[in-house]
């Protein structure tokens, strides 16, 4: 290519001798490469902001999956807790009320069920 001729530029033919382009192709062209050289500053412009904008997003995504796994974790730890109470409690619940194939556990109307289980509070 000639020398200082752009890239993109595949119009552009080496003067023959004795020619010379007329002023006024010289101000199109200088245009056309003034808003080319715009238009690839605001397509890397946006580029530049849309990689940012994924970033970020991405980062906020991260944060919430860790709270999530968090929460996650906790509640698993709730569940066996609960599930080794009705497990220790439910011994002393057979016998009190006739098993129904309908009810899996019969209701209490005794006080005294309730109060020797104590459940902690857990916070989320």
């Amino acid at each position: 290519m000639a020398q200082g001729s752009d890239s993109n530029d595949t119009s552009y033919k080496s003067p023959s001798p004795g020619s010379r382009p007329s002023s006024s192709d010289d101000a199109k062209k200088v245009m056309r490469r003034e808003k080319n050289r715009i238009a690839a500053q605001k397509s890397r412009m946006r580029q530049t902001q849309k990689a940012d904008s994924l970033h970020l997003e991405s980062e906020n995504l991260e944060k919430e999956n860790a709270a999530l796994r968090k929460e996650v974790k906790q509640l698993t730890e709730e569940a066996k807790y609960l599930s080794s109470v009705l497990s220790s409690h439910e011994p002393q619940c057979t016998g009190l009320a006739p098993q129904t194939p309908d009810l899996l556990y019969p209701p209490h109307h005794s006080s005294y069920h309730h109060q020797h289980i104590t459940v902690p509070h857990y916070q989320h």
